[in-house]
């Protein structure tokens, strides 16, 4: 039965001593800025959030770039299609003009 009494007696007193350093170190955790892994996961969260919309955003943006690029590719081809033409024209009428100037 002393036991017992021990027991009880010795009991509360831990329970009330696990209470008053858990408190204490809330109280630490909260003066220092320690997040809980609640907060953690929640600002995770967000970044993760932040993160995929600039996927999407960038994903869509490149989309866009890559028609541009493609547009000025086919762009370049035909300029330099017509710059060649038009190359070969103008020593067409170059030789045909040396050809004048030799025959009179």
């Amino acid at each position: 039965m002393l036991l017992i009494r021990a027991y009880a007696t010795i009991v509360p007193s831990l329970n009330d001593l696990f209470c008053v350093v858990f408190n204490n170190l809330n109280n630490e955790a909260m003066n220092q800025n320690v997040s809980y892994p609640a907060d953690e996961l929640q600002s995770l969260e967000t970044k993760l959030d932040v993160l995929i919309n600039q996927y999407k955003h960038i994903k869509v943006e490149n989309v866009s770039l890559k028609t541009k690029q493609d547009t000025l590719v086919r762009e370049k081809a035909k300029l330099l299609e017509k710059t060649t033409l038009a190359r070969t024209q103008v020593e067409a009428m170059i030789n045909r003009l040396k050809a004048m100037e030799q025959n009179s």
